[in-house]
């Protein structure tokens, strides 16, 4: 319990620690964002696959490609009724070039909302990541995740800066998207802990959420600035990583 307990501080603090980066270079070019988030992207894509995927199938029984299948779907599902609510941030980085004006307090709010609501299910699959009892791939898929949140509290800070908000209450803000994650851990485990027989589906539940955001949302972004092939060389790395990792420790 203390493991997960400081694993989702991990989680939750590493958008803080973006945050902090954020605030002391303002002006961090696209290109080693990109590079950042796709080598985020590979980690996320072997965890949500070795952490979540192929356990789910071994732990399904008889009809565990099923079951696994269904929870992939449920989960990608799931995500993409959340955006059909709240946009993310490739969908709203038409921002980044109005955000000079106070009048798009709003949408800058609206950007960091979004970054809350969508750290919920990803806080969710590294809980469920412990459920499966497998520590060590617990940890890869929550260092995968903590990996991607990096640069998404990178970007919270400028455009509430530029819309006018306080540094203070632009902090807290990164803060509360942090916050969320570490809330969505602590559902993701006790969830498993409750009931052992919905962890097959739970943890392809947490792979399709993970896959999802991956296709829709991290890879569009990295490749929407002009660095799409070191971004896929970085998508590459991060996975062939996790694959040693995995080997090694696993």
């Amino acid at each position: 319990m203390e493991l997960v307990f400081l694993t989702a501080l991990g989680v939750g603090g590493a958008s803080v620690f973006g945050a902090i980066i954020g605030f002391v270079f303002k002006k961090i070019s696209h290109k080693f964002s990109d590079i950042v988030l796709s080598f985020a992207a590979g980690v996320m894509l072997a965890a949500a696959v070795l952490g979540l995927i192929i356990p789910s199938i071994e732990k399904g029984g008889k009809y565990g490609i099923l079951v696994t299948i269904a929870g992939i779907f449920a989960g990608a599902i799931c995500i993409n009724l959340i955006d059909k609510v709240v946009p993310h941030l490739h969908k709203l980085v038409g921002m980044d070039n109005e955000h000079h004006n106070n009048s798009n307090l709003n949408r800058v709010l609206l950007f960091v909302t979004a970054i809350a609501i969508h750290n919920l299910p990803e806080g969710i699959a590294a809980g469920v990541g412990f459920g499966s009892g497998d520590t060590s791939r617990a940890l890869i898929i929550a260092g995968g995740i903590a990996l991607q949140n990096i640069p998404e509290g990178i970007v919270i800070i400028a455009p509430m800066l530029s819309a006018g908000v306080a540094p203070k209450r632009t902090f807290i803000c990164a803060l509360l998207t942090g916050l969320v994650e570490v809330i969505g851990t602590f559902i993701g485990y006790f969830a498993i802990t409750v009931s052992t027989a919905i962890l097959p589906f739970a943890l392809a539940f947490a792979g399709g959420t993970m896959l999802y955001v991956i296709s829709d949302e991290m890879i569009p972004e990295t490749h929407a600035h002009g660095s799409e092939r070191g971004a896929t060389y970085s998508l590459i790395g991060g996975f062939c990583l996790m694959l040693l990792t995995d080997v090694v420790f696993g």
